[in-house]
């Protein structure tokens, strides 16, 4: 009675990742929203080029560059994320399949995952600095010290995970 127990509790545990699977879905949908925002902004600066300063169109096209980073952070979340925690994906003969699909664990998503937040970071701190002005010196620094923090928490984890890769290799 005691291992029927535990055999229905672990299937039960095991079958629980299913329940992520909704949440993969919605970051689709998020996507999708974001995929809406490039172009109404790409619109937006297309229809405006004759009479927007070249500084506005710079701040545009980071925008942009800002909007497609975060659809990639999401992209590696949900591919990565949900062949990492729920299903494999059966997509080994498609043209399309990323080569880093074969290599992804969660420490390798981490990982990507951190250096996609410091790159969004950078485009930010960027927009800021193009922006600048007086007041705005508190928010720089502020914005600065985030961005290091993100830096090195990615270089952090980077170095363990290679570590733990050397440790993994030897045994």
């Amino acid at each position: 009675m005691r291992k029927k127990i535990e055999t229905f509790l672990e299937i039960f545990i095991f079958t629980s990742r299913w329940f992520q699977a909704p949440m993969y879905a919605g970051l689709v949908i998020a996507g999708v929203l974001y995929a809406y925002k490039f172009i109404v902004e790409l619109v937006h600066l297309a229809v405006n080029i004759n009479t927007i300063t070249e500084e506005f169109l710079l701040m545009g096209v980071l925008t942009l560059v800002d909007i497609v980073m975060v659809a990639n952070l999401l992209n590696m979340v949900i591919i990565g994320g949900y062949s990492t925690f729920v299903s494999r994906l059966n997509i080994s003969g498609h043209e399309d399949r990323p080569d880093w699909l074969d290599k992804i664990n969660a420490g390798t998503l981490k990982v990507k995952l951190a250096g996609a937040l410091v790159g969004i970071s950078a485009v930010h701190l960027l927009k800021t600095f193009i922006n600048i002005s007086q007041k705005d010196v508190e928010l720089v620094k502020w914005q600065i010290i985030i961005h290091v923090v993100f830096l090195f928490s990615t270089l952090l984890l980077a170095i363990t995970e290679w570590v733990l890769h050397l440790e993994h290799k030897k045994h």
